[in-house]
């Protein structure tokens, strides 16, 4: 009834079929160890790191392109994370791509703006709302303090303001949770 051919065919055909089955089934999309080294970065966007924004720098740190202390936003603590998650030893900060700076958000002078636009073209994370001849203003829950925006304002009427922490915005340092 069936000889070696057609058994051996129908085999490769199942197997086929469940391999087919399993690819769908147990998919990953990308690669997790990105996903989580992204967690840990701080999401600024701003390119300190000579990578274009968090997550292809964290694509290169999974990939063992770059090292893991290129992020001046995530400061020390980002480094220490990193090296915690994937369990090599800790690196001092690389003051060459910058220093930490306290958390500030960008504010815009209204008497000065005159609506050009170029902010909101520059910022990463679309933080500024406004249109062309229009006064344009930050949504400081979505800054990120990149300064990006600074060097292509043409008339000077963006400063970056360090914000104070309150009970609203407080987020404890790492190292003060590690004391409670």
């Amino acid at each position: 009834m069936f000889d070696a051919t057609s058994t051996l065919s129908l085999l490769a055909l199942l197997f086929g079929l469940g391999l087919g089955y399993a690819a769908i089934r147990y998919r990953v999309e990308g690669n997790p160890l990105v996903d989580q080294i992204d967690a840990i970065l701080p999401q600024t966007q701003c390119g300190q790191c000579d990578f274009p924004g968090c997550r292809p720098y964290a694509e290169a740190i999974a990939s063992g392109e770059a090292e893991i202390n290129q992020c001046p936003p995530g400061g020390q603590e980002g480094v220490d994370a990193l090296a915690e998650l994937l369990n090599i030893e800790t690196m001092t900060l690389n003051e060459e791509h910058g220093e930490p700076e306290p958390k500030r958000v960008a504010v815009v002078d209204e008497d000065v703006c005159i609506g050009c636009t170029l902010c909101i073209q520059a910022c990463p994370v679309d933080a500024f709302v406004g249109s062309s001849k229009v006064m344009t203003t930050v949504i400081a829950q979505e800054c990120t303090g990149c300064d990006l925006c600074i060097p292509v304002c043409p008339v000077d009427c963006i400063e970056m303001v360090e914000i104070k922490p309150t009970v609203r915005n407080y987020i404890p340092d790492i190292a003060e949770l590690a004391h409670v």
